[in-house]
């Protein structure tokens, strides 16, 4: 490794001058190009320009004297009166000869060239460089040879400073005086400078951390005085010398370090640093200048954190004071700042990044008086700054941002001592130890939410730029609110309470007149999103007043009654943003069922369909239902989905817990499902699907579109792998009751009818395949239903029990045959295709089971009869097919005509 700080800082040096090195050679390339371009340029000006050489006839003439004009001879007055064309030719040619050619522009100047870059610009500062290095290489050399004692070594550093320094004065003195023009080339001056001050900072800290020679307070003010003086010094030789002076300032407090930090003094040699700086970058419009210092300036927070509390004071003196400066100094149209009327980044965001080290105090103080006060300080102060200059309006956006964590982290902070009872109001404020702290966050919010909603309701008349007044605005709407649920939480401990409902009340009453306020303005159409923002936060307010009175259950039917009167606020009040959070509020509630599907947890009730599911489901789908009307009214687009998805998912929810909570006996949580449940929903299903269908005819929308074909797979599925797989009572056991009354109805035989109900509704406006598919599901659930109520004849309610009989299979055969031939006749009857196919599938699957499985099983007169009776189906069919369907299909023969 090294053996000493010189070696790394040699190599450090190196580096830095191959880097320099490989990015001038990529500069003489790119200059070489643009004076490649240039000559071309002038080739072809100068060849336009210049007219062609003239022939030695042409020059003579030129060399011969002008002669005097011929008078034509006169003319006969006939020929007098009449116009000589060949004169008007001759001035019309006149009239239009081309203009001169105008004068060729003056052509660029060449670009430097490879030899004077490299000779004026990079042999400079590569010289800078080594005058640097071979002052550290004389005094390591020095030290090794033992030729000179620490005190001289330190003396001779301090002269070598001093007389670059000098040199650095006397090039620049030299340069202003002479005639010579100014040329692009490198800073001789500024880099003697830059020299000179990086060897006296070497020269200060070696004298103090490798000899001793000087206190820390010493030190440190040699280190300040190098730094302020470079930082002064780059007035007059630019911005390289700048930056090494910001930061060899803000990295001399790590240099010298003591035992005992005064942090009132770094503090104060921080401030002085920051104006130093933020003057420099205001005089010479230096950007980069301003932004480096305000981030050293934040990093210096966050070491001097982890003191104790007794030195809050020093760290709220060094955020406030950054933040005056950068008021005074940075902020664009404000005091001494430069000029600016619109949102400016570097204005905005130097007033937010005190304010985030304002924060940090108050977070990491566990929220102290005096950090309380200072934050609450510098947030007034963004306040009055941004009124006064609207570049520092991105600021209003950050204190509200900080507002709210500083209060949302006390709300969650634990709390020994109850505030307030469960429900009731707000005590007194008593002895307690925490109660100080309790009032001062009290009046600090309400301080906060008058000031940022008083504000920002006045910037809107007093600001004419749309991102101005909407900055303002939602600055307004959003703090408040804020700091309304932040105290609820902190204080009621998120349980009813009627004073933040009364609380909530009141501000969703200030909003609602700050709407009607603006809306009466609605010439300016640059206060439609403050509008739209006003009435927003009327809203939420009046959402989190049912919050707070309400229990959870009436909260889920609030929120979504909300959502139907936003909807129908935005057809009253076409704002764009009221139909979204229409859609928003209405994505809360369902988040909410999420949570707790029961709504009103164990209260939910026992009595079948009159329960909490009914009111908590119910309501919220009516909301949904007639929200997404209104919403259509103006249109079809995302939160118009948002809230009909809304709507199928709660009707879908309100049947299918209604369901469980009957089948159950109320334990809508219990982790199966029986034969009753699954049948009831697949009917309900069903029933959905077909209404939706309906719907979407008559709406065109892709929700109902989209939610019909999820419904309908859903009753698919449920039926596939629940009526006919894990449920099927001829599978596993269960008793399906009475002869004919029973499940096997509920099952098998509804689900069927509406399966076949559903097809219809579709046939002709979905895909023929569609229709079909659902069709076969209602044969297939049919069949079902006709082959279980067989077996249900002949085992009783179990029908998993005994033993198959001859005489069962031979029922089976006859009621299949028997169905089939009754989808026969309806097909025949009502002339449907569908029907007849149906029953050729049938009849089909009996004949496959006469030869699969009769001839096998059945025994004497069973299977005698069985054949014979499936034959005469078959020829009967044939009969009606020749007899009948035929004839109807054959056209009447066409009458001849009379010979």
């Amino acid at each position: 490794m090294f053996d000493s700080p010189f070696e790394f800082l040699t190599l450090v040096i190196a580096i830095v001058a191959i880097i320099f090195a490989r990015k001038a050679l990529g500069q003489i390339a790119v200059l070489q190009r643009r004076l490649d371009a240039v000559e071309a340029a002038g080739v072809a000006a100068a060849r336009t320009a210049v007219p062609p050489p003239l022939t030695p006839l042409e020059a003579f003439e030129q060399t011969l004297p002008a002669a005097p004009p011929i008078a034509p001879p006169p003319l006969p007055e006939a020929a007098a009166s009449q116009p000589d064309a060949h004169a008007e030719a001759a001035t019309d040619a006149a009239s239009v000869a081309p203009p001169p050619l105008p004068e060729p522009p003056a052509l660029p100047p060449p670009a430097p060239g490879f030899e004077e870059t490299l000779g004026t610009r990079w042999v400079v500062w590569i010289g800078g460089l080594t005058l640097a290095l071979g002052g550290f290489f004389m005094v390591r050399y020095s030290i090794e040879a033992g030729l000179l004692g620490p005190g001289v070594r330190t003396l001779l550093g301090g002269l070598f400073a001093l007389a670059l320094l000098g040199a650095g004065e006397w090039a620049r003195r030299q340069e202003s005086i002479s005639n010579i023009a100014a040329l692009p080339i490198a800073n001789i001056p500024a880099i003697l400078t830059a020299a000179g001050t990086a060897v006296a900072f070497a020269t200060v800290y070696a004298a103090y951390a490798l000899y001793d020679f000087l206190a820390p307070a010493t030190a440190f003010i040699l280190l300040g005085m190098v730094a302020l003086g470079t930082l002064a010094a780059a007035l007059l030789h630019g911005p390289a010398l700048a930056g090494l002076g910001i930061v060899g300032a803000f990295v001399t407090p790590i240099l010298v370090s003591s035992d005992k930090p005064d942090f009132w003094s770094l503090y104060i040699y921080l401030a002085i640093v920051t104006a130093a700086a933020f003057g420099l970058a205001r005089i010479r419009l230096w950007r980069w200048l301003a932004v480096t210092t305000i981030a050293f300036a934040l990093l210096w927070t966050f070491p001097c954190l982890q003191c104790g509390p007794e030195m809050i004071a020093p760290h709220v003196f060094h955020v406030i004071a950054g933040f005056v400066l950068a008021a005074l100094l940075v902020v664009c149209g404000f005091m001494f700042g430069p000029d600016g009327k619109e949102i400016e980044p570097i204005s905005s965001g130097s007033l937010a990044a005190y304010l985030f080290g304002a924060m940090l105090i108050v977070l990491n103080s566990a929220h102290a008086d005096s950090a309380m006060i200072g934050f609450a300080l510098l947030t007034a102060g963004s306040l009055f700054v941004a009124w006064r200059a609207p570049a520092a309006a991105g600021a209003i956006v950050a204190a509200s941002a900080f507002v709210f964590i500083v209060f949302g982290e006390w709300a969650v902070r634990r709390n020994v001592d109850m505030l307030v009872l469960p429900g009731g109001a707000i005590p007194g404020i008593g002895p307690s130890a925490t109660d100080g702290s309790v009032s001062l966050h009290l009046v600090t919010a309400a301080l906060f939410a008058a000031a940022f909603g008083i504000a920002g309701f006045l910037a809107q008349l007093r600001f004419a730029t749309t991102k101005i007044t909407v900055t303002w605005a939602a600055a307004a709407v959003f703090t408040p609110v804020a700091l309304l649920v932040a105290l609820y939480a902190r204080i009621a401990h998120l349980d009813r309470s009627i004073p933040f409902a009364i609380l909530a009340v009141l501000l969703a009453a200030a909003y609602a007149a700050a709407t009607e306020a603006l809306t009466r303005r609605g010439e300016r159409p640059e206060l439609s999103p403050s509008i739209a923002l006003s009435a927003t936060g009327a809203l939420a307010s009046l959402a989190l007043a049912l919050t707070f009175a309400l229990d959870k259950g009436w909260l889920t039917i609030a929120l979504a009654l909300v959502s139907m009167g936003t909807a129908w606020l935005s057809v009253q009040r076409p704002i764009p943003f009221l139909r979204w959070l229409a859609a928003i509020l209405a994505g809360i509630v369902v988040l909410r069922i999420g949570y707790e599907p029961r709504i009103a947890g164990d209260a939910v009730g026992t009595t079948p369909i009159f329960n909490w599911l009914l009111w908590g489901y119910g309501v919220p789908a009516l909301s949904f239902w007639a929200g997404g009307h209104f919403l259509r009214r103006n249109g079809d687009d995302v939160p118009l989905r948002m809230v009909e998805s809304a709507a199928i998912l709660f009707t879908v929810l309100l049947a299918f817990m209604e369901i469980r909570h009957a089948v159950n006996a109320g334990d809508v949580y219990r982790d199966s499902a029986g034969l009753t449940e699954v049948a009831l929903q697949v009917g309900v299903t069903l029933a959905l699907a077909i209404g939706l269908e309906r719907l979407r005819l008559r709406s065109g929308s892709i929700v109902h579109n989209v939610g019909a074909v999820l419904l309908t797979a859903f009753a698919g599925l449920a039926s596939l792998f629940g009526l006919l797989g894990l449920e099927n009572p001829m599978l596993w056991w269960q008793d399906v009751g009475g002869s004919f009354i029973n499940l096997l109805l509920l099952g098998y035989a509804l689900p069927a009818v509406l399966a076949l109900l559903l097809s219809y509704a579709v046939a002709g406006h979905r895909p023929a395949t569609y229709a079909n598919t659902i069709a076969a599901g209602a044969l297939v659930l049919a069949l079902a239903y006709v082959t279980f109520e067989i077996r249900r004849l002949y085992h009783g309610p179990v029908l998993t029990r005994g033993e198959t009989t001859g005489a069962e299979q031979y029922t089976y055969s006859i009621a299949w045959l028997m169905f089939g031939v009754v989808l026969l006749g309806i097909g025949i009857v009502v002339n449907s295709q569908r029907a007849r196919l149906a029953s050729a599938a049938v009849i089909g699957l009996t004949i496959l089971k006469a030869f699969l499985v009769d001839m096998s099983t059945l025994t004497g007169v069973y299977r005698a009869l069985s054949f014979m009776c499936l034959g005469i189906v078959l020829v009967a069919i044939g009969w009606l097919y020749q007899r009948i369907l035929f004839r109807r299909r054959v056209a009447p023969p066409v009458p001849q005509a009379e010979a």
